[in-house]
């Protein structure tokens, strides 16, 4: 298996710790979300200091890489207030369109066009997802403020994986994540402000959660993933992220008792074959993602 593969599926399994810790966590997510990327932030700001491994990105990149920050920031946001607005099940669903949305997008705007079988794949994947979450949630949707906060985190989601692979094919992982954490950070801290959440008085149980988001889900997690959108292409990695959903229900059955059905077992065998049938085409040949 490829370095790349390796560091999607350590991305994957560090990011699913994430929900769950949100849930277990009596904290807001929106401020859950902020101190991930504060402490994200002050942990690889060491590293980048004594290292000297920045790069000072040319003139060019500045206005994606803060428009990474923002949307990253801004996903968040949204799908907290979609759950908010209407329950986590159809946020979930809604927000993991967003591999239709990336195909879409390299489709119009990148050269790499999306192939039948990434499409069939997409599908497959999607259908998982449906069977994983339950027919009663995908028929009983309803187009309110909920469903439309939904749907745009997806695109917001699929937007951040188009725009952050354009910067990675020009910048190093280590500078592109410090500034994307440090622009998501301040954003982050000001919605915390406009929305009235707490970001101080927590319990030392608390802060300690709030260091393991910082340093597994966001460090590790997109660390790894950045580095396989940087040698892989946004489509495959978008569809391998619905995975997710299976590693989220592994973690939550294990640690806060959640139960884990047969319907959600045979959604998670459909997900992976959806996303099994996208790589099937790349096993064929070797290219750079190998080295």
């Amino acid at each position: 298996m490829s370095k790349s593969r390796i560091c999607l599926i350590i991305g994957v399994i560090s990011i699913s710790i994430f929900p769950v810790l949100v849930k277990w966590t009596p904290v807001s997510g929106i401020t859950s979300a902020f101190y991930r990327m504060v402490f994200g932030f002050v942990l690889i700001l060491p590293y980048v200091l004594i290292s000297k491994k920045f790069t000072v990105p040319k003139k060019e990149l500045w206005l994606p890489i803060i428009l990474c920050g923002l949307i990253f920031a801004t996903d968040i946001a949204v799908w907290n207030l979609s759950i908010h607005y209407s329950n986590a099940t159809q946020a979930t669903l809604l927000t993991n369109l967003s591999p239709v949305w990336v195909g879409i997008g390299t489709f119009f705007f990148l050269p790499d066009k999306p192939k039948l079988r990434f499409w069939i794949g997409t599908l497959i994947a999607l259908a998982g997802m449906v069977i994983l979450i339950g027919f009663e949630a995908f028929t009983e949707m309803r187009l309110d403020k909920g469903f439309g906060l939904a749907i745009l985190s997806g695109i917001l989601y699929a937007t951040y994986m188009l725009i952050s692979k354009t910067v990675l094919n020009k910048l190093d992982i280590i500078s592109f994540m410090t500034l994307n954490m440090a622009v998501s950070s301040l954003y982050l801290f000001a919605i915390c402000l406009f929305f009235e959440q707490p970001v101080r008085g927590f319990t030392p149980s608390i802060w300690t959660v709030f260091l393991v988001q910082g340093l597994i889900c966001q460090l590790v997690g997109w660390l790894s993933i950045n580095y396989a959108v940087k040698k892989m292409d946004a489509k495959s990695v978008s569809l391998a992220l619905l995975s997710q959903a299976i590693v989220t229900g592994i973690f939550a059955w294990a640690f806060i008792g959640e139960k884990i059905t047969v319907q959600m077992i045979m959604g998670g065998i459909v997900i992976l074959a959806g996303i099994a049938i996208t790589y099937q085409t790349k096993n064929r040949r070797i290219n750079a993602e190998n080295t």
